[in-house]
């Protein structure tokens, strides 16, 4: 009985082992037979595929390597893993697979040793990828995606509540600094994929995707050399006829903070920091012409929001103008002279939540008109 007990303790401990660990602690075995570590990866943007050579899918090699190409000198790469489970479509030697790959493809990312991906022999390294990223479906409005759901549907009806890899080409994207970004089924479009990576790849593009409303903070104070950072890009922002109109009131005392709450929410009393983004009158109409102070400072908190979120910090706006009760409170709140309209209040804080960004892509929001006569 203590030594069952025993056992059962290991492989708890085992499996809580995998489900913890990064993927820079996982071995895999590149075509030569040789142990690779995956933290030979690291600062990297990896896309992982597990792939075949008589697959209906095996001409994306094509489109692989001109991704790779494309952006390997920004620090890309494509990590290949032929596997032969499904419908037998990898067939010999990873010798033979790689000959084929290069003759055919002239691919130039690496190439390892044949894995399973699923089941009692799957590779640790898809045991962690599958925990990350479970499937999310087809895409049946596609032809292709409604064929594979209909094939799959036929051998097991609830193969979608599975996180088993389904088929051949699937693909994980994994960040610069190891989490798994996101799953692609093979009816994916590489043109997507293409997107997600050149975001990955590129900071501003990162912030701007990656970045979501925090609510919830730690006790944890801003830095003087944070805040500095946030005003500066606050400040940076554009401005019409460079006129400037903006002022901003950085909040640190609790009371005071606790104080503001009352006219925009619990989240500035948790928060160790609000930044109150407000138009100078006298600067919005120096000059001729229409004042954009909304427009203008609107623009800079965009420019502080995704300065927090590069920072490491969370954030949220909260609406002030053009409600006079909120104006008159927040006004009052911070002292302000009757020049500096407050626009509205940011919150800012060391997160205590990690939301998901949701993906607002929506392509019926989006009309393409091209000279020419032309549109779309």
């Amino acid at each position: 009985m203590k030594k069952l007990m025993t056992i059962c303790l290991m492989a708890i401990a085992s499996v809580l082992g995998v489900s913890a660990q990064s993927i820079y602690d996982i071995k895999v075995k590149e075509d030569a037979g040789k142990d690779v570590s995956l933290s030979e990866y690291k600062g990297k943007v990896l896309l992982i595929v597990n792939t075949a050579t008589r697959c209906g899918f095996t001409p994306q090699y094509k489109e692989l390597e001109a991704l790779y190409e494309k952006y390997r000198a920004e620090g890309f790469e494509i990590l290949d893993f032929p596997c032969n489970q499904f419908g037998e479509q990898a067939p010999g030697t990873i010798q033979e697979i790689h000959q084929f790959c290069s003759a055919n493809f002239d691919i130039q990312f690496p190439q390892f040793d044949k894995i399973e991906v699923n089941g009692a022999n799957e590779h640790p390294l898809y045991t962690y990828l599958k925990s990350q990223k479970g499937f999310s479906g087809f895409d049946t409005n596609d032809k292709t995606g409604k064929f594979m759901d209909d094939m799959l549907r036929k051998q097991d009806a609830d193969y979608d509540q599975k996180t088993d890899i389904k088929w051949n080409f699937t693909k994980f994207l994994v960040a610069r600094d190891g989490h798994v970004v996101k799953r692609y089924e093979p009816t994916d479009k590489i043109s997507n994929i293409e997107a997600d990576v050149a975001r990955e790849l590129n900071p501003v593009l990162n912030s701007i995707m990656t970045r979501t409303s925090i609510r919830q903070y730690t006790n944890q104070p801003v830095s003087k050399a944070d805040i500095e950072s946030l005003l500066r890009a606050g400040m940076a922002a554009p401005t019409a006829v460079n006129r400037q109109p903006w002022h901003f009131v950085a909040v640190t005392d609790k009371a005071k903070l606790k104080e503001l709450a009352g006219s925009r929410g619990r989240m500035l009393e948790q928060c160790a920091l609000a930044i109150v983004v407000c138009g100078n009158m006298d600067k919005a109409m120096q000059g001729k012409g229409q004042a954009y102070w909304i427009q203008d400072c609107s623009a800079a908190t965009e420019n502080i929001l995704l300065a927090a979120h590069a920072l490491g910090l969370g954030a949220v706006w909260t609406g002030v103008y053009p409600m006079d009760d909120r104006m008159a409170y927040v006004s009052k709140s911070v002292k302000l002279p009757e020049n500096i309209i407050p626009l509205c209040v940011i919150a800012i804080g060391h997160p205590a939540e990690s939301p998901t960004p949701k993906d607002k892509w929506k392509p019926e929001n989006v009309s393409y008109n091209e000279f020419g006569g032309k549109t779309e």
